[in-house]
């Protein structure tokens, strides 16, 4: 109740400028010990049983996508808010300013946001600096097990015939300091990129990325994130991609360029412009997408679901329909900090 009252004023601002000055007063505040202890009591999340996936062990199924912290800023106060994993980036090579803004939108009538970031990140080496920092802090002071993932792009100027290369720097820079990985080829938001998810492009990316993770010590789990845009048939390449490369999981799904089923005034639509819509739009989409790769998969490769996820309910649908975990965003945006509480209690009474 007390984040209705308080979204219903921070939605007078503009998204974007939200979103930061939030974190920031969030990170700041459990700089606080007594607020933080506040907040860790506030938003406890007690989950009766881990989740093992792809050789990890996560204390809750809950996650949070790439794109919300994308430079590393926020881990301290996301693991507060007991997320099981967080992504960060999308990171690449090079820092990025991304589009122009204006570029987050929400639409409240449809519970959704369009956005069109762009990959803005302060590049892979600064990204890496505060996974050293944090893993530096929590081996002195645990304060969670959170599990980290790195969600790797490649720079706007690149080449795709040489996106593989951004890949690989972004994958060799944050080895040591992820748990995982996930290969993003599906934003809308930086040209070309999509293309990458045809089946010769994926499995250049993918299997030069593999071959230089088994020859590690202690390989990494690499994941995939899709679209949910993709045909039956395009699923049907990355189910065969999938093991070919040998794929730890798949991370289903981002955003969609769809605008079909809004109530949002088509006028209003047509002035935000292109984008990636996220939120409930996307809910029916990503869990069919979901199903479709497990079946298909016959559930030998774990996937993540992200897609229209608000409440416990909308999270166990999703395991119904074989993810492993899930991941929010939009959600995040519209319930507020107890999103991760609220789900875990939910799902915790059908264990």
């Amino acid at each position: 109740m007390l984040y209705q009252v308080a979204r219903s004023v921070l939605f007078q601002f503009p998204p974007e400028q939200v979103h930061h000055f939030s974190m920031h007063a969030l990170r700041k505040g459990l700089e606080w010990p007594i607020v933080g202890q506040l907040i860790r009591s506030m938003y406890k999340v007690q989950y009766p049983k881990p989740v093992e996936a792809f050789g990890l062990t996560f204390a809750n199924p809950v996650g949070l996508g790439a794109g919300f912290d994308k430079n590393a800023h926020y881990l301290r106060a996301l693991s507060a808010l007991g997320f099981g994993h967080v992504e960060v980036g999308t990171v690449t090579p090079k820092p990025q300013p991304g589009n122009e803004q204006p570029r987050l939108f929400r639409l409240p009538q449809d519970k959704a946001l369009i956005n069109r970031m762009g990959f803005n990140n302060n590049g892979v080496k600064a990204v890496a600096g505060r996974l050293i920092k944090w893993r530096e802090a929590e081996a002195k002071a645990p304060t969670s097990n959170m599990i980290i993932g790195g969600n790797l792009g490649k720079n706007k100027v690149t080449d795709n015939d040489e996106a593989w290369k951004d890949y690989e720097i972004c994958f060799q820079e944050l080895f040591e300091y992820v748990d995982y990985f996930t290969v993003n080829v599906s934003s809308p938001n930086t040209p070309g990129l999509r293309a990458l998810q045809e089946k010769d492009a994926l499995l250049k990316i993918l299997g030069h990325l593999q071959h230089i993770n088994q020859g590690k010590a202690l390989p990494k789990p690499i994941l995939l994130k899709i679209a949910p845009d993709l045909t039956h048939e395009q699923l049907d390449d990355i189910v065969v991609l999938a093991n070919e490369v040998q794929l730890s999981g798949i991370v289903a799904t981002n955003t969609t360029i769809s605008r079909q089923n809004l109530t949002t005034p088509a006028q209003q639509i047509h002035a935000i412009g292109m984008g990636g819509l996220s939120g409930l739009p996307v809910q029916a989409m990503s869990t069919a997408v979901v199903q479709y790769l497990h079946e298909q998969l016959q559930g030998k490769i774990p996937i993540i679901a992200s897609g229209g996820i608000f409440t416990g309910a909308d999270a166990e649908a999703k395991l119904q329909a074989g993810a492993t975990l899930v991941q929010v965003w939009t959600g995040f945006v519209y319930q507020g900090p107890a999103i991760v509480q609220q789900i875990c209690n939910h799902l915790a009474k059908r264990i």
